[in-house]
């Protein structure tokens, strides 16, 4: 099965042709792409052939993976040596990955990572194999055949930050995987089948068949939740409830702005109304994703390219401003937006990413003068958030349906970011990798 999906990707990219190279699917891989491995190896010992042991019996020996190269080259469908998870790590058959501006800010060159690599960051599976000496009470709370979806921030457990619950800020996810694309021995678990050569990770490196997740990343998917709809709580929901919970601490009553309702903010959207916030203004300058926002519990929608946004939400709230404004798209001008939409002692939260220098203004005087915070939100904390939002999807306060609107075939993962780039997805995509 695994060969005759890698023919068909073959043949679905050979008869593609994209505006955009870095999202043309291809399945060749030129040997001076193969060097760039060697010249990039970024804490990894330059090394020829893979070591990795034979897989238990009952998984195959390789897979199929989407590989990002360098920007405005395309991404190739490559087999590799299935991974094979160490110590507190499990091995994840993939059923669904989502479809994230952070793995598309990588793939234009707007976030520097590591390449070539494996993207793709929220996504939901099934545990297949325990690495070895994983403490039991990780293999007796995440069985061999558990139901899974994982969090895109995978926290060591150990560090400063993590030992005080801040699973967020986990100095070993920013130092290897971020910094390096490794896990935290230094190493990646993704290794080319044709030379051996090693890939980086974007977080697990989810838009392939197999990925290895560190355990505290993983949470249990109960059953009745489905595979694909699930995969964005690993991000798109889990970056809204870090926000919503930890930086914006939104209470009943509060009001709240949402600039940017794509994916994440959506999602910012319901977990607002989850939380009981009275006024919920949602931002944006397509109709279409403010007809969406209503379903997701917005009171009042504002299209920024018709009405000045600030001048708006100020009517709205009687001229005091919000409790709560949420930037997520990373732009000089909605930061700034966001910073005027808040009330005096009021909180503007950032978690819109962006090209790697751009900068944000600010009224100093204003912030000073009317003890406006401003506050940065990456996403959730694992351990903690991660069974509390799927417990709000499976009560349906957080509805899944509705959120994802797009569904791909994993050999049409080039299609998603295309669509992703172009701005036509409304809410969050998932590619099927089932």
């Amino acid at each position: 099965m695994m060969m005759i999906r890698s023919a068909i990707a073959r043949r679905l990219s050979s008869s593609s042709s994209f505006s955009y190279a870095w999202l043309t699917t291809t399945t060749k891989s030129s040997s001076s792409s193969l060097d760039l491995v060697d010249q990039t190896l970024h804490g990894f010992q330059k090394r020829s052939t893979c070591s990795s042991p034979t897989p238990p019996v009952g998984l195959p020996s390789y897979m199929t993976a989407a590989v990002f190269w360098e920007p405005n080259k395309p991404l190739s469908f490559e087999e590799f040596h299935i991974p094979r998870p160490k110590s507190g790590e499990l091995l994840i058959k993939t059923k669904a990955c989502g479809v994230c501006h952070s793995d598309l800010h990588v793939f234009k060159g707007e976030l520097p990572f590591a390449s070539p690599c494996v993207a793709g960051h929220e996504i939901t599976g099934e545990v297949v194999e325990h690495g070895p000496d994983t403490d039991n009470k990780v293999t007796q709370r995440l069985p061999i055949g558990s139901r899974v979806v994982g969090a895109f921030i995978m926290p060591c457990g150990s560090c400063s930050y993590c030992s005080k619950g801040h699973d967020d800020l986990c100095e070993d996810f920013f130092a290897y995987n971020r910094a390096k694309g490794t896990l935290y021995d230094g190493e990646t678990r993704l290794f080319l089948r044709s030379s051996g050569k090693p890939v980086y990770m974007y977080s697990m490196g989810g838009l392939a068949e197999y990925c290895v997740v560190p355990a505290n990343a993983l949470t249990i998917l109960p059953k009745s939740l489905p595979y694909t709809e699930s995969a964005i709580l690993g991000c798109a929901v889990f970056t809204a409830y870090g926000a919503m919970a930890h930086a914006a601490e939104v209470r009943p009553g509060d009001s709240v702005a949402i600039i940017g309702t794509g994916g994440v903010g959506s999602s910012c959207l319901q977990i607002a109304r989850a939380f009981g916030a009275s006024d919920i203004i949602a931002v944006d300058i397509q109709d279409d994703k403010l007809q969406k926002a209503k379903i997701f519990g917005a009171t009042h929608v504002i299209n920024a390219a018709k009405e000045n946004a600030v001048d708006k939400i100020l009517e709205i709230t009687g001229g005091k401003g919000v409790d709560v404004a949420v930037e997520a798209l990373g732009k000089p001008q909605t930061f700034l937006q966001c910073t005027q939409s808040v009330r005096d002692g009021g909180k503007a939260v950032f978690i819109g990413l962006t090209a790697a220098g751009v900068i944000g203004e600010v009224d100093i005087n204003r912030l000073v003068r009317r003890k406006i915070q401003i506050i940065g939100s990456y996403g959730g904390r694992a351990r903690q958030d991660l069974p509390k939002i799927v417990r709000l999807a499976e009560r349906g306060i957080f509805d899944l349906s509705s959120a994802v609107s797009r569904r791909y075939k994993f050999e049409e993962s080039a299609s998603a970011y295309q669509d992703l780039n172009q701005g036509s997805i409304v809410g969050r995509a998932v590619v099927e990798i089932m």
